[in-house]
């Protein structure tokens, strides 16, 4: 028997409360908790709409780099046109002559009865002989047969068709005149001229300061794979090796503290000291060409390293020490505890590590500024495989940045197109770095 007295649920607490309502304290973290996860939804909100913004922004502004208006027509070069035209002193201009007499006659079936100035055609196509002879000397064959020519317009044509250059704001010269505006509509009513497909921008060179129309990314986009190809191969064996002996073999001293600390370090350096240091070593001291996607390969293995190696750490680290017990248990040695146990599990990791750093190391546009690629122009492919390493190249950094630089409008459509390709290379080797980590993934 006690003189306590038994307490029900539905009284209280000794502090007086009950159990079945909230007291102060359990309403105040609930309501905390409930703030927490607003403002983590309002920041998911926000960095979702800036992405949108981002990606709306460089869409807008990039896909026309991809489009370009071109002068579509048909025409025929008999055998005894194209002899007379290579009989000329000047040929260029024969072949022009045949193209204004083609075109004339073009828009004469289309209902056009008014001539053409052919000083007005070359303003807004250009030097379209070169073209048409460099076609035909190609393809003597294809005399005599139609043969459909689409010859892309001048860049203040372009620009005219882009809503920068109107009748109002040009100046009357031997570029560019109203007069000629007027021409180039009537030859969009007809159909002669239209928006086409612009795949010389993903296969062709850049095309210098003067001609934004011709301009292409492809010669720099196969500097960049050649430049990805030596990262790889010198990155990859380097950083794992260099991270299983310093995580599975290194003593731990001094000496490999040492190490790790300035590992980390070189890792946080900015990638233009790396620059630095690639144009003091591979080039003044061991006179490797500049510009060369060689060295420029180089260059971003060193930047490239660290990045890997603290993955690869990581990687292996996360494997649990009892697979490592597991194995020497048996009877395994050391070495192949590691490499039958240990690393097979952190592959995952590994290449993940790997293909963030070369995509880190794609997007780097200051260590190739201090090696010369930004300067270079690159406007022909290399004639061979030892020539794609050698040779001076750009790559597709260092030409957005080039054309970013220039003066004229019309290459900075082509620099948010090259963004475009660039950012497309990024994303696919994410997703080949997501498709290796759960084709290797191994669950203990």
């Amino acid at each position: 028997m006690t003189d306590a007295t038994a307490q029900t649920p539905g009284e209280g607490s000794r502090h007086g409360g009950s159990l079945l309502a909230q007291d102060k304290l359990t309403k105040k973290r609930n309501a905390a908790e409930t703030r927490f996860k607003a403002y983590g939804m309002i920041a998911i909100i926000i960095g979702l709409f800036f992405l949108v913004m981002l990606a709306v922004s460089i869409l807008r502004s990039g896909i026309p780099a991809f489009t370009t208006y071109a002068v579509t027509l048909e025409m025929s070069v008999s055998e005894e046109e194209y002899a007379e035209a290579e009989s000329q002193l000047l040929k260029t201009a024969a072949y022009t002559d045949l193209f204004t007499r083609n075109l004339e006659q073009a828009l004469l079936e289309r209902g056009m009865t008014e001539g053409v100035d052919q000083e007005a055609i070359e303003r807004i196509v250009g030097k379209v002989g070169s073209d048409i002879r460099e076609f035909y000397r190609s393809n003597e064959d294809q005399l005599g047969q139609p043969v459909e020519f689409q010859l892309s317009v001048s860049s203040r044509v372009e620009g005219y068709f882009a809503g920068r250059l109107t009748r109002d704001n040009i100046s009357e010269s031997r570029f560019i005149t109203a007069a000629d505006f007027d021409l180039v509509d009537q030859l969009e009513e007809l159909g002669i001229i239209s928006s086409i497909f612009d795949w010389n921008f993903i296969t062709g060179a850049d095309s210098g300061v003067d001609n934004p129309g011709g301009a292409g990314i492809g010669v720099s986009l196969v500097g960049s794979l050649v430049m990805m190809i030596v990262v790889l191969v010198l990155s990859l064996p380097i950083g794992v090796a260099a991270s299983i002996y310093l995580e599975e073999f290194a003593p731990k001293n001094r000496f490999t503290d040492l190490i790790e600390v300035n590992i980390s370090n070189l890792a946080a350096v900015p990638s233009i000291v790396f620059g630095i240091l690639g144009l003091a070593v591979f080039i003044q001291f061991a006179h490797l060409p500049q510009s060369a996607p060689l060295v420029g390969g180089l260059v971003l293995t060193l930047m490239t390293l660290p990045t890997i190696i603290i993955s690869t750490r990581a990687s292996l680290k996360a494997v649990p020490p009892s697979i490592r017990d597991a194995a020497l248990g048996v009877g395994a040695s050391k070495m192949q505890s590691v490499f039958h146990h240990v690393l097979p599990l952190a592959m995952p990791g590994i290449l993940t590590g790997t293909i963030i750093g070369l995509a880190q190391a794609l997007g780097e546009t200051a260590p190739l500024l201090l090696i010369g690629m930004v300067g270079f122009v690159a406007r022909e492919y290399p004639n061979g495989l030892l020539d794609g390493f050698t040779e001076a190249n750009s790559a597709m950094p260092a030409q957005i940045y080039t054309w970013a630089s220039r003066s004229d409008a019309a290459f900075y459509e082509k620099a948010w197109g090259g963004i475009i390709i660039l950012l497309l290379f990024l994303l696919t080797m994410n997703i080949i770095a997501i498709i290796l980590r759960r084709r290797f993934e191994r669950r203990w």
